[in-house]
């Protein structure tokens, strides 16, 4: 199972996970605990259940670079274009808008 911390500008929103059934994203509890807090995505509303999908879903998809600036990305960082989340992890660490996504690593 890969995972990776969802930040909103510095802060920790949410968890999100890919394994063999797909991807749940959660938002963190403290994070949800604050009135000043707002969602990553419209798509995305603050709730305490964890979302779920078999796909990842469009709006982490979504910060993934396209066009020349994807191509720089494959051939600096070797991830399989096929590997959304994989390409996600890697190149959405600092993203221009406020949602930063930060791999958590397994040494499992």
């Amino acid at each position: 199972m890969r995972q990776a911390q969802v930040y909103y500008k510095n802060e920790i929103a949410g968890m999100l996970s890919e394994s063999d059934e797909g991807y749940l994203f959660q938002y963190n509890a403290e994070y949800l605990a604050n009135a000043q807090s707002k969602p990553v995505s419209l798509t995305l509303p603050l709730q305490q259940k964890a979302y779920s999908s078999k796909v990842l879903f469009p709006f982490f998809d979504g910060l993934i670079p396209e066009g020349w600036l994807l191509k720089i990305a494959l051939e600096n960082w070797k991830v399989n274009q096929n590997d959304r989340f994989g390409l996600l992890l890697t190149l959405c660490r600092d993203t221009i808008g406020c949602v930063s996504i930060i791999s958590i690593e397994n040494d499992i």
